[in-house]
């Protein structure tokens, strides 16, 4: 069993982030259900001693994942997520889609990675004064291109191959990578609100999806269980 003073502090500061705060019964997904305290004011409340719970059990998986050193992808494309997801990616040094998920980002990766090449090449070459051969309207042309495709696969730049694992913010919203990733096995460990379906994700967390406090809390512990991994392989070698 967890040291019961640690389990306490946690769920303090889970009731802090407001991650408790779900949507209204009818919004809920059944497999929510078993995480329902109650509700208040017509707004369901997550019992947080069992979020606690399923937050150990996604820290665990990243812990591993940290030891073995493995890339991840993630995704936040709400606005209430982008910031915490740009962090933790830049912290963790990983590839992340901090809007729109573009269909085919792991389905169809040949392609993506040869969108995510091409922007490479350009922004390169237009550091190096290389576009000065192009015509005024050309390299407008070019920058105009340049801009598009960073803001589809910007975030992208450090996806080499297909990642090991996901962190998905509202799994509801991002069904469409949810459904990609399933296909593929790659596993998903998700902050998902009450109106999601649980069982669809090998590492659900239930609790506040829709809250900047409650998910950058979630994502931070997320991040140092990753690097909590990682600092252990590195002691080894």
């Amino acid at each position: 069993m967890r040291n019961s003073t640690k389990s306490n502090d946690i769920v303090g500061e889970l009731f802090g982030a407001g991650a408790h705060y779900g949507f209204v019964k009818s919004r809920r997904h059944p497999s929510a259900k078993p995480f329902i305290f109650g509700s208040k004011n017509n707004i369901e409340i997550f019992d947080l001693e069992k979020t606690s719970l399923e937050l150990d059990k996604a820290a665990a998986f990243m812990e591993e994942k940290g030891k073995e050193g493995a890339t991840g992808l993630l995704l936040g494309g709400k606005s209430e997520a982008r910031e915490a997801i740009k962090k933790a990616a830049e912290t963790l040094e990983m590839p992340y889609v901090a809007g729109r998920w573009i269909g085919g980002t792991l389905s169809n990766f040949s392609e993506i990675k040869k969108r995510i090449a091409k922007l490479e090449d350009l922004t390169d070459q237009r550091e190096k004064g290389e576009l000065a051969k192009y015509t005024k309207k050309e390299r407008l042309l070019i920058d105009r291109d340049i801009a598009k495709l960073t803001i589809y696969f910007g975030g992208l730049s450090r996806l080499k191959s297909l990642p090991k694992f996901m962190i998905i913010i509202d799994p509801k919203k991002e069904r469409n990578a949810v459904l990609e990733a399933k296909k593929i096995n790659i596993p998903i460990v998700g902050l998902a609100g009450s109106d999601s379906n649980l069982h669809e994700i090998e590492y659900a967390i239930p609790g506040n999806d829709a809250s900047r406090a409650s998910i950058s809390f979630i994502v931070n512990k997320l991040v140092e269980a990753y690097k909590k991994g990682r600092v252990e392989t590195e002691k080894l070698t």
